[in-house]
């Protein structure tokens, strides 16, 4: 069984790849989204990578950056 640190490992990594197929899809470089979102491409790819957990502000402009409803980016 996962403990608690691990789960938020899993969650974050899954998250993270989320937000890179969305981007994809969306035809966007991560360069070109992190432009549009108003963010760094370094967070961006932190975020993807699963290595940046990002906080319910930044996930509101990620979801705004792709132009997708917030519930969206948790539909995997």
């Amino acid at each position: 069984m996962l403990n608690g640190m691990e789960k938020s490992k899993d969650i974050t990594a899954l998250f993270g790849q989320r937000i890179k197929a969305l981007r994809l899809q969306a035809g966007l470089s991560q360069e070109a989204f992190a432009d549009k979102c108003g963010l760094d491409r370094t967070y961006i790819s932190g975020i993807e990578r699963g290595v940046r957990n990002p906080t319910l502000e930044g996930i509101v402009v990620i979801a705004g950056g792709l132009g997708i409803e917030l519930v969206t980016l948790f539909d995997y």
